[in-house]
Parts: C-alpha cells; sequence; structure tokens
C-alpha cells in the first residue's frame, strides 16, 4: 500500500521560510514522478510544482524563483523549500505521486496519482 506523508508546514510571517517533506512508503507502479499541490480556502486544487523521474522540474509562474523542489530517492523523500512566502502562499499543500504506463512528458496529467493528507501552510503580514 502506498502511503505519502508531508510535514513541515507552520505558521511564518510575509518573507520566511518553510521546508515541505514527504515521505512515501511503498511500491509505487510504473512511477512517473512526483510533485506537490496546494489548496487555499474557497479555491480549486492548484499544481505547484513536479519533479518527473529524469529529473525535468516544472513550477507554476506565482512560485518560480521562491520555491524549489527536490527529491532524496534514497530516503523516498520530496521535499519543497519554500522561500520569500506571502500571504497568498496560504494553503494546505499536498504531495503527489504520478504513475502510468506510458509516463507524459507532463508527468502530472499521469491518469494514476497517489496523494499524501497535507499540511497547513499560513502565511501572515
Amino acid at each position: 500500500q502506498v502511503q505519502l506523508v508531508e510535514s513541515g508546514g507552520g505558521s511564518v510571517q510575509t518573507g520566511g521560510s518553510l521546508k515541505l517533506s514527504c515521505v512515501h512508503s511503498g511500491r509505487i507502479f510504473a512511477p512517473c514522478g512526483m510533485g506537490w499541490y496546494r489548496q487555499a480556502p474557497g479555491k480549486e486544487r492548484e499544481l505547484v510544482s513536479t519533479i518527473s523521474n529524469a529529473g525535468t522540474i516544472t513550477y507554476v509562474d506565482s512560485v518560480q524563483g521562491r520555491f524549489t523542489i527536490s527529491r532524496d530517492n534514497a530516503k523516498n523523500t520530496l521535499y519543497l523549500q519554500m522561500n520569500d512566502l506571502k500571504t497568498e502562499d496560504t494553503a494546505v499543500y499536498y504531495c503527489a505521486a504520478f504513475s502510468a504506463l506510458s509516463c507524459p512528458r507532463v508527468v502530472s496529467i499521469s491518469p494514476y496519482k497517489y496523494w499524501g493528507q497535507g499540511t497547513q501552510v499560513t502565511v501572515s503580514s
């Protein structure tokens, strides 16, 4: 059984930093990559960043230059370093693992996704 467990969320002031971690266990069938999503109150879940098996990285424009995604395969851990946080970054952040028999170039459109339970990030001014 695949499990994704996020940690590292919290409350910070604008300009602060947080580092999220996502430890995954269990065997992911046909893995394509991993990513981070977020969902703010009253809004739809938004893709924040992805990293493919080959190491290709994407970011949503609003976090480009401030957030850094990385992974440590030896530790089965995905990270999201978040710097210069803004109030609009406030959301629940979810880790996701993407799976497909044939991995798409855009890994987030993989037909199968595994989700973590989410971790709250609150940024106040």
